[in-house]
């Protein structure tokens, strides 16, 4: 880390032993995450409520290149799962970053529109008319919702476009909110 590890204590006495899980917990994060360049931890102990005891609030506040991570776990009774459970919650955030960063992150196709251009209900396949007059070939497992008979030549649908073995099909179809075609 470049800067050095903050551990903050708010509303109750400094403890060794909690100070010691919280620098092995950061251990753990720069082993699976060297590029840390700085963590502050806060651990507070919240105002006392009727019917249960202490309740612990930790916060970490987590930089890496190019993202600020900021994790807050609260309303625990015992201080070491406060701290067990911000620490999970950061591995995962981690985690994503470092997905992120190796480019191991899906980018999500956007559904097109168009509308139901010809049924072939017995055979259980369809063609939908794509914005730009294609007519892309469907079947009977695409159509998420409504289901494959509930459809009409015209409903306008939404999908996305992919290749398949017979060439460009649309999959993933559903009848919902769309804009609407250009006539």
């Amino acid at each position: 880390m470049q800067v050095p590890l903050q551990i903050t204590f708010r509303n109750f006495p400094r403890s060794d032993a909690v100070e010691a899980r919280i620098r092995e917990k950061v251990a753990k994060l720069e082993e699976f995450y060297s590029r840390i360049t700085s963590c502050r931890v806060v651990v507070e102990q919240r105002d006392r409520h009727h019917h249960q005891g202490k309740q612990f609030t930790v916060r970490l506040d987590i930089r890496v290149p190019g993202h600020e991570l900021a994790i807050d776990r609260d309303h625990h009774e015992d201080i070491y799962v406060a701290v067990r459970d911000a620490f999970d919650a950061a591995a995962r955030k981690l985690e994503d970053v470092a997905r992120v960063q190796r480019g191991d992150v899906k980018a999500h196709e956007l559904p097109q529109h168009g509308k139901v251009a010809r049924l072939f209900p017995e055979e259980g396949y369809g063609f939908i008319e794509t914005g730009d007059g294609r007519e892309l070939y469907f079947s009977r497992d695409n159509v998420l919702e409504p289901s494959f008979n509930q459809l009409e030549i015209g409903t306008a649908v939404q999908f996305i476009e992919e290749v398949a073995s017979q060439g460009r099909q649309a999959k993933r179809i559903t009848v919902g909110k769309h804009r609407p075609l250009a006539d």
